[in-house]
């Protein structure tokens, strides 16, 4: 490649835009997602001739902040997860109320607040995790910030 046709390093992505999860019931996963965990609806999507439905759900606009997008496909309601798929994880100021908030909705807490229970090198604090289990089961963390 000639330096003339050598790319720009402003032609390199710039910013994570949103995070995508298959849902089987689009309506119990936004209720949970609002509801539970705080986030807005910032926008739904109907695509009839692809059968499919977006929404888009965060914590502040998508013109600045890194969302989750919930992909409801109206034909196929169920999802194999695999191996490979880890986890999203949220902030929160109070790990251990939020968790109690959560649990005393229903919310299934797949791993009780506390502390992690490895340790880094690299790190100077200990940092104090939950998960949680959405209603199509996918892992979410919180980490107390």
């Amino acid at each position: 490649m000639s330096d003339t046709t050598k790319p720009c390093a402003t032609a390199r992505p710039t910013r994570m835009l949103h995070t995508m999860l298959r849902v089987a019931d689009l309506d119990r996963s936004l209720d949970f997602y609002t509801q539970h965990l705080g986030m807005r609806l910032l926008r739904k999507e109907r695509y009839p001739d692809g059968q499919f439905t977006l929404a888009f759900l965060g914590y502040g606009g998508e013109d600045s902040t890194t969302v989750l997008e919930l992909t409801h496909n109206w034909s196929d309601h169920t999802y194999a997860r695999g191996n490979a798929y880890g986890h999203i994880a949220l902030a929160c100021k109070d790990l251990y109320a939020t968790c109690a908030l959560l649990a005393s909705e229903g919310v299934t807490i797949a791993r009780n607040p506390g502390p992690m229970s490895a340790t880094s090198p690299d790190r100077t604090t200990t940092e104090h995790i939950a998960f949680l289990s959405d209603p199509d089961g996918y892992a979410i963390e919180l980490v107390q910030k």
